[in-house]
């Protein structure tokens, strides 16, 4: 029998052996066996112990190993689940937690205050790199990053629904029940196992009559049984994103002994809501007194829930620091569970009696008002705490009293995150003493503690109320059920800020932010140096800049600061809740796009038969290109130059699928493609093809291609090859953004047409063995036609265009008959000398004829008339995109960089690829350049070297002799026109 099943659950920390039980978290394990001390903080190495009870928790940060590949470091051991044979391990000590050199840091205090990096280490700069750096390197960061790559797999998934409800507390599971019976499409998610949220420590509550219990277990059934409803436990919303897009971090296997390995760990929801209700809640805030962080000292909540919920005692006996009501509560259900109250201390100016209070009274606690903390004792758990009387302003009567937990309370932040990253405005509630949602510009509203509602019944009914609203704004009409509620109410408000301490004594450290041991003499520090702006104040001290994001810090470094500079909380103003709202895996983003598949492998459909023949491989953004094609010994020169001139003179085939393609449909695609390309469309034939450029707003080019037309309200249009995805991007956004009246659908084909270029004299012979259905005569089927037929019994698209110069053909198939295309052209080549050439052969036939590439010949300042197609901008179309950049004067400056040839005086000298362009020869660096070298080749058909260049004014220095500064030399180039080779295309035409 396993442990699991007889009900206990065995693990380890640091090495020594503990049991849990099922349902447990790692924290609320140690805590049963007395044990708080669990890491040491971030920068004085001082021993910390748990504070919270769920996604707050600052201190207890724990590496979860499984095995030596799954290590995962910087989890809260209040969400780490208890499984059987748990390994856990604390961080940021040498060599143990009860003994850590590095707490000398803490003895050396005075000398490592904020800031202190960059007064310490600025001087001499050369030690910086050689002695600073790896030093802080090597102390920095909580944790130890894994160092072999993760085995486990992470799955993605999209999801549209009406209602998206975040947190399951009260309010939360009021609003998805009262959301789902509208028959709305729902779903409700919640970072803990359960859903119930502070529910599931409160056994005094009753619902609409019924114990917690039972109506807990009521709602979570309903909402699990509805046909409209999807549930997510274990799942963080950790960012809200534009148009009501929320990231949702669903954890699937941690919380088991052996997962399936088959599963995946955890799963990225990327879900589109109508509407989104936000329960998340609120965070108990802290009391900041000296001493303050002592393991042993928790939250007042957090050890209620540890008692209550996973009947776990944090310790014999407690004193409890109430700074709000809810300390009392929190006091009481301690005292049922057998913990001795040594002393509720109730810190405030104005004590309420609340029932609570009475209740504490009339249960014989001792209570005491008008006090603070001057400091406690302990070394690696609180053993005391030293109480002073505070009176006119003054510290009195001090005494200590024994102790061996500490619980604080302060009121209650509500969780205000996912809000702010909505663009959401926050107001300052003055009673709770804390920021509550205002405004939002996305479709979202807050409901229960979150919005600042205090009291069950409130919540349940701003709950439903809100999910209500939420529904019929999807279109699902429904009225909020006014729900009955009835437990210990506790208030929200508390006491912000820092207890008043006494001037006599010696200054102590007071924590306000605990994992990065910031303290209120960082902040005043920071106050001396003139940060006023609670932004610098916070990057100076690092305050709310921990993992933990300041869930418990923020406010009550606000209250410091509005204290110290004579201001109110809101004056100073609020820092920016970034996501994620808790740290999120890198594994969850990667998603399957890591390994192999970081960066997939596309292959073309004739890829495996150049593999056979022993052709050499690039790589073109994606894709795997064959470059050449070598032959014997042939090196890459040898076999380009037989490539080239086996086109020009005979025939070859080149696979063309890596071109970017998108079918454009519609009665208005004509138009689309007018106000989308510099060309005219309007007059394009049906059965013809046309070059067409893209520009960018600003006039420069974007993209090129072929575009044919193939019916009177279809396209079919061809990009660079990494071109298309960003092209059709920009297609699909001014469709849904500017032009969201035309008539027009696209799709992107890419993958659905497999092509073939057959380029040379003889490429039609070639062809004519096979193709079907087209008469494909110079007379009836001229260059820039298209039609479609079938070759080799397969359904064709043929395009008569050419990349090459030479007669041309482009053969598209279905994509998966290509290799069948392919061997099939092959064959039929034998007898006219077939030669198959790649990408190096294309960009040397391309250069002859002075065809550009965007990307290589361009650089994203280039306009049309720059790259010499200025020819092809529509001159009567009323607009395009690009037209009003190409108006600016700016953009027909006569100096501007144009494309030019370039033939250099030595024939037999290749130019570089980037190299510099000077008018004069014999110059030093820097030189004064005037342009550079876009492509550059040696031409086989011509046997000497070409190049393309942009040259400033480079059109009007015809003839003019440039230099090209070379190692050694300068290479003598005469500027020339961009066409090389058949400069009145007879080739072309065949």
């Amino acid at each position: 029998m396993s442990h699991a099943h007889s009900g206990k659950l065995h693990f380890t920390f640091d090495g020594k052996a503990f049991e849990g039980k099922p349902g447990d978290t790692l924290a609320s394990a140690l805590l049963r066996h007395g044990v708080h001390l669990t890491g040491r903080s971030f920068k004085y190495h001082r021993p910390r112990g748990i504070v919270g009870l769920g996604a707050e928790e600052p201190n207890a940060l724990i590496t979860v190993k499984r095995d030596s590949a799954r290590v995962t470091p910087n989890l809260r051991a209040t969400q780490i689940e208890l499984y059987d044979g748990l390994v856990a391990v604390s961080q940021n000590r040498s060599p143990s937690l009860a003994f850590d050199v590095d707490a000398i840091n803490d003895f050396l205090s005075p000398l490592l205050p904020a800031g202190f990096y960059n007064k310490t280490f600025m001087w001499p700069r050369a030690a910086w790199f050689k002695l600073y750096e790896p030093a802080i390197r090597k102390k920095a960061g909580l944790g130890e990053a894994p160092t072999r790559p993760d085995p486990d797999h992470y799955s993605q998934r999209f999801a549209h629904c009406d209602v998206l409800v975040v947190g399951a507390g009260p309010s939360g599971l009021a609003a998805a029940l009262t959301a789902a019976r509208s028959g709305a499409r729902v779903i409700v998610c919640d970072e803990q196992n359960q859903l119930g949220g502070s529910l599931l420590h409160d056994p005094h509550a009753s619902i609409n009559g019924h114990p917690v219990s039972e109506g807990l277990k009521v709602s979570v059934e309903a909402l699990q049984n509805a046909a409209n409803v999807t549930v997510l436990t274990r799942t963080t919303a950790f960012g809200y994103f534009p148009h009501n897009l929320i990231g949702l971090a669903e954890r699937l296997t941690d919380h088991e002994a052996h997962p399936n390995p088959h599963q995946p760990r955890e799963r990225l929801w990327q879900v589109r809501a109508k509407e989104v209700v936000l329960a998340t809640g609120a965070i108990e805030r802290p009391l900041v007194f000296p001493g303050n962080d002592r393991p042993g000292i928790l939250l007042a909540e957090a050890a209620r829930g540890y008692a209550n919920r996973y009947h776990t005692n944090v310790g014999r006996r407690a004193v409890v620091l109430a700074g709000s009501d809810a300390a009392y509560q929190s006091a009481l259900d301690l005292h049922a569970a057998g913990i001795e109250i040594a002393l509720i201390a109730d810190v405030r100016d104005n004590p309420t009696n609340e029932p609570a209070r009475k209740r504490a009274i009339a249960a014989g606690l001792a209570i005491e008002d008008h006090l603070t903390v001057l400091g406690t004792s302990g070394r690696l758990r609180v053993s005391s705490i030293q109480l002073g009387k505070v009176s006119d302003g003054r510290v009195r009567a001090h005494r200590r009293v024994r102790c061996d937990v500490v619980v604080m309370s302060g009121g209650f932040t509500p969780s205000v995150h996912l809000h702010s990253q909505s663009r959401g405005t926050l107001s300052f509630d003055s009673k709770l003493g804390a920021f509550i949602p205002k405004d939002s510009p996305e479709r979202c509203r807050s409901a229960g503690s979150c919005a600042g509602v205090e009291g069950l019944k409130a919540q349940l009914n701003h709950g439903a109320q809100q999910g209500a609203l939420a529904a019929t704004a999807c279109g699902f009409p429904i009225d909020a059920p006014a729900m009955e509620a009835d437990t210990f109410e506790g208030s929200m408000v508390g006491f912000p800020g820092i207890l008043p301490a006494n001037g006599d004594l010696p200054p102590k450290k007071a924590f306000v932010d605990f994992q990065n041991d910031v303290t209120t003499r960082d902040l005043a520090l920071a106050r001396r140096e003139g940060f006023e702006s609670v932004e610098h104040i916070k990057r100076y001290t690092t305050t709310g800049m921990a993992t933990d994001q300041g869930k418990t810090s923020n406010l009550n470094a606000l209250a410091y600061i509005a204290k110290d500079r004579q201001m109110s909380i809101p004056e100073v103003g609020l820092t920016t809740f970034r996501m994620p709202y808790t740290p999120t895996t890198f594994g969850i983003f990667a998603g399957h796009a890591r390994g192999d598949l970081f960066d997939p492998v596309r292959k073309t459909p004739s890829h495996d038969w150049a593999v056979n023949v022993g052709g050499v491989f690039e790589d073109v953004g994606m894709w795997k290109r064959t470059r050449f094609f070598p032959q014997g010994s042939e090196d890459m020169h040898q076999a380009v130059h037989r490539e080239c001139l086996a086109v020009r003179r005979e025939v070859g085939m080149f696979d063309a699928s890596t071109l970017g393609k998108i079918e454009v449909v519609g009665p208005d695609a004509a138009e689309f493609l007018n106000r989308f390309y510099i060309n005219n469309w309007s007059n394009l034939g049906v059965g013809k093809c046309r070059y067409g450029i893209l520009c960018r707003d600003d006039g420069f080019v974007y993209d090129d291609g072929v575009i044919a037309r193939l019916a009177t309200d279809r396209f079919h249009v061809t990009t660079t090859t990494g071109g298309a995805a960003r092209v059709f991007a920009m297609m699909e956004d001014y469709l849904q953004t500017e032009w969201t009246d035309l008539k027009v659908w696209i799709t992107s084909t890419t993958e659905q047409w497999s092509v073939v270029a057959v380029q040379g004299p003889k490429a039609r012979h070639v062809l004519e063995k096979l193709v079907t259905g087209i008469d494909i005569s110079p007379s009836a089927f001229p260059h820039m036609s298209v039609g479609s037929g079938h070759i080799a019994g397969m359904p064709m698209m043929l395009f008569r265009v050419s990349f090459s110069g030479e007669l041309g053909f482009e053969v598209n198939v279905p994509g998966r008959m290509g290799s069948a295309l392919w061997e099939a052209i092959w064959e039929a080549g034998q007898e006219f000398g077939i030669t198959p050439y790649g990408t190096e052969a294309m960009h040397v036939l391309r250069a002859e004829k002075g065809y550009i590439i965007v990307g290589q010949d361009t650089d994203g300042t280039m306009t049309p008339d720059d790259a010499g197609v200025a020819w092809a901008i529509g001159k009567q179309k009323k607009d395009f995109i690009g037209k009003r950049g190409l108006m600016r004067p700016l953009m027909s400056k006569p100096d501007r960089k144009q494309l030019v040839g370039l033939l250099t005086q030595d024939a037999q000298s290749v130019l570089e690829e980037g190299a510099q362009v000077t008018l004069e020869a014999g110059l030093t660096a820097p030189y004064p350049m005037v342009g550079h070298v876009t492509s550059s080749y040696f031409s086989p058909i011509l046997n000497r070297s070409i190049a393309l260049a942009v040259i400033k004014g480079g059109r009007a220095k015809m003839g003019e002799t440039v230099f090209i500064p070379m190692p050694g030399r300068d290479i003598a180039a005469t500027v020339v026109d961009p066409v090389f080779y058949d400069r009145q295309g007879v080739k072309i035409n065949g």
